[in-house]
């Protein structure tokens, strides 16, 4: 199946004129910035035994958030050059895993990365690796242990593709993104490793490799998983012989989005879809000051014997809670490249002027104007430029003006005093009653 059934299509339409989002009328903030303190107060009694302890630095993520596009928290002042018209425009937390905003622009820019700058043009798989439920917990609760987790993923696809061409020093480009949730913010660990369809040998030739058999794929994964588990004393022989005497062990190993030469939006979709927030703001049905919620699962409008979309009722606090558990740690690295895309087989290609044979290198499509003579370290500024990304996402122009000219950034505004002036001066002057039209007055 390819992508193009997976992933919905990029809008191609001209940019429109940028509208500044109501964060503060969206569920998700009305239900941190009124319950997140009592779900704080629970934790302890109804949710350390499923979700493990409180992480401390949930607190200055969720506060943060609630700064997320809030006036009051400081913004930057806009002017046009044409009519002169000012406009503020709030700033980002630029937090993980709980801002759908932030993390929207986040998964443009890997986007941007993967598609300009890191895949060659070779056929790309998405592979799936997926937990039994009797294992999740430990890579809940040990984050530490979803690096090792991706690494693993990476050593299965290698090694059934070297043996494929015969070859055990030939390696794939991998990049694995693992993730710990699942359609109804539940835990649910995972992982997906976009995959070069084929590898590369020492001297950079490629070397396609159209099929991997997901049966021994699984049962190699499955062994080393529970190694692993096993060296870091986590599982004793008596429970991995139990979880091997399953008839289904709950492990899974899947490959059907395929992604062809050339196929930039199916790129961008899917790297999109990768680095996703864990929740989707539409999905949430919530009326204000209700105890419960219904959450809505993904595609639940693809059955069409469905008497309403599928999903689950959750009380406030039960939803928030796991919204709260898929916050991940700071400073822990979300995407790993692995193979002939990792950062230090790169480098030492880069040093010894080497490049890799895509076999398809005359069908590449040159760089675009203007961009010939960029460095890395340019172009990686363009990807992560503000007013890029927000085009990328939302298809609509934030320096474009309503007279059809150009805004420009003349300050940024963070001092608390200097915000509430603004803010005041504005309030005042749009709440001013308009000059009467007095007819008995002489002119």
């Amino acid at each position: 199946m390819g992508l193009a059934a997976s992933f919905p299509p990029l809008l191609l339409t001209p940019p429109a004129l940028y509208r500044p989002r109501n964060v503060r009328a969206t569920a998700l903030y009305q239900l941190l910035e009124s319950h997140y303190e009592q779900v704080k107060a629970l934790w302890e009694n109804r949710f350390e035994k499923r979700f493990g302890f409180w992480r401390g630095f949930v607190d200055q993520v969720v506060a943060r958030y609630l700064d997320c596009g809030v006036e009051e928290a400081g913004f930057a002042r806009l002017k046009c050059d044409t009519c002169g018209a000012e406009r503020l425009l709030t700033l980002s937390c630029k937090q993980r895993g709980i801002c759908p905003s932030c993390d929207a622009k986040r998964a443009a820019a890997f986007a941007a990365f993967l598609k300009d700058e890191l895949l060659e043009n070779v056929g790309h798989k998405l592979f799936t690796f997926t937990l039994p439920k009797m294992l999740r917990p430990f890579f809940m609760r040990h984050r530490e242990l979803l690096s090792d987790f991706a690494r693993l993923a990476y050593e299965t696809i290698q090694e059934l593709m070297s043996v494929a061409v015969d070859d055990p020093n030939a390696r794939p480009g991998l990049v694995a993104v693992p993730q710990t949730f699942g359609s109804l913010i539940n835990p649910h660990p995972h992982v997906h490793c976009l995959s070069s369809r084929g590898v590369w040998d020492a001297h950079g030739r490629f070397l396609a490799v159209p099929y991997v058999d997901t049966a021994v794929a699984e049962a190699l994964f499955r062994h080393k998983t529970l190694r692993l588990l096993k060296r870091r004393g986590l599982l004793s022989d008596e429970r991995i012989e139990l979880l091997t005497s399953f008839r289904n062990t709950g492990f899974s190993v899947d490959d059907s989005p395929t992604l062809w030469p050339q196929d930039t939006d199916g790129i961008e979709r899917l790297a999109r879809y990768l680095l996703r927030c864990p929740l989707s703001l539409s999905r949430i049905h919530w009326t204000q000051g209700a105890r419960t919620l219904f959450y809505e699962g993904k595609s639940s409008h693809d059955d069409p014997f469905a008497s309403g979309p599928k999903g689950e009722t959750l009380d406030v606090f039960e939803f928030l809670a796991r919204v709260l558990t898929q916050i991940p740690e700071p400073r822990r690295h979300g995407m790993h490249y692995f193979g002939e895309y990792s950062s230090r087989a790169r480098a030492l290609r880069k040093r010894q002027g080497l490049k890799l044979d895509a076999s398809l290198a005359d069908q590449q499509k040159p760089p675009s104007a203007g961009e010939t003579n960029l460095t890395p370290r340019h172009r990686a500024a363009l990807r992560r430029r503000w007013a890029n990304l927000i085009r990328r996402v939302f298809q609509t122009d934030p320096l474009l003006c309503e007279c059809g000219g150009k805004l420009r950034i003349i300050s940024f505004i963070n001092d608390p005093k200097v915000i509430r002036k603004i803010l005041h001066h504005l309030q005042n002057k749009t709440s001013r009653a308009p000059p009467r039209n007095d007819s008995s007055q002489p002119s």
